[in-house]
């Protein structure tokens, strides 16, 4: 996936310069209080997802030029403890996302799109979660993926955990779109996902919640919750997303009070924040009510910035051009 220096150079910036606030939660050692993901073959870990049946097991994937693999990583010590092979799936062109949805079936996205929406289709992969940790090979179900509005990169592929619908939101640097797939994946024909509501990041992906009542979405300096509100979804907060190298993957916690978000590069690390809302609608506090303050920018960045990491950011974005980071392709 090629990405702008600006964006890059911005990221490492505002991470090198931002102020620790006390509003930013102490971290453990392992588990639920972050990892670093060490093994040497993830060098573009791209999506993020809890394990159903292990508990402290992380599923995740390579990016691009890698194979039909994914990835359990042990959150304790950040080690692999079994790499599982996809049958009867073609290559993988830019897997971008991972979901677990009901009856503990993996949903894999080779949702993106190098040339920015001009793939004729993409592809979704499903199988079951392995009831053993181990290395195997396990044959998946690959569904053939078109948009209702024409061809269009994405990298955020959600399955709701009750319903077991799934969902695409595309990633447009202005605001993207929330796409719902037919009630049912059909892996003889071409399933068409339509656009029901507006999304307003620049996606780099997204989770539901374990009880489906929230929708949390992230992108590279931020993120936004929204009330799932039977897809009809209503913004109620900002996300208190980490400053990272390269942010691509978020996912809740089983228990749903936590966020887990991960980023791209070898040996990349998995940090933790609480959940808005107690992660779910049922909560006792009240919605919007939480560390994440509602706002209406779209998808800012936690925590403060001193006076002189704004001016170097601001020189680099001159030196690169605004220019540039519009011609990004992911």
């Amino acid at each position: 996936m090629r990405r702008p220096s600006a964006l890059l150079a911005g990221a490492l910036l505002v991470g090198a310069f931002t102020v620790p606030t006390a509003a930013l939660p102490a971290f453990a050692a392992g588990g639920d209080g972050g990892f670093t993901i060490k093994d040497p073959r993830i060098k573009e870990s791209s999506g993020l997802a809890a394990s159903h049946l292990h508990p402290g097991i992380y599923w995740t994937h390579n990016d691009s030029d890698d194979g039909p693999y994914i990835y359990a990583v042990d959150s304790r010590t950040g080690k692999t403890v079994a790499t599982v092979t996809l049958k009867g799936v073609g290559r993988p062109r830019d897997v971008e996302a991972i979901s677990i949805g009901p009856g503990n079936e993996i949903y894999v996205g080779d949702i993106g799109d190098n040339l920015d929406g001009t793939w004729p289709h993409v592809w979704i992969y499903k199988l079951p979660e392995p009831k053993e940790l181990k290395d195997q090979t396990v044959r998946a179900t690959q569904y053939v993926v078109k948009y209702a509005d024409g061809a269009r990169n994405a990298e955020s592929l959600i399955v709701h955990p009750k319903t077991g619908r799934v969902y695409i939101i595309d990633k447009k640097e202005d605001g993207g779109h929330l796409f719902e797939g037919p009630p049912h994946l059909s892996a003889s024909g071409t399933n068409v996902f339509k656009p029901v509501a507006p999304v307003d990041l620049w996606a780099t992906d997204a989770a539901f919640s374990p009880d489906g009542t929230r929708l949390a979405v992230r992108g590279y300096f931020g993120g936004i919750y929204y009330d799932w509100n039977g897809g009809r979804i209503k913004r109620l907060g900002r996300l208190d997303v980490p400053l990272q190298r390269q942010g691509e993957s978020i996912t809740y916690s089983v228990d749903g009070t936590k966020l887990l978000y991960g980023s791209e590069g070898a040996d990349s690390p998995v940090q933790v924040r609480d959940a808005p809302d107690g992660g779910g609608g049922d909560a006792k506090s009240p919605a919007g009510k939480s560390s994440s303050s509602p706002s209406d920018n779209k998808g800012g960045t936690s925590g403060k910035l001193t006076t002189g990491a704004v001016a170097v950011l601001v020189a680099v974005l001159a030196v690169f051009g605004v220019g540039r980071l519009r011609r990004r392709r992911s």
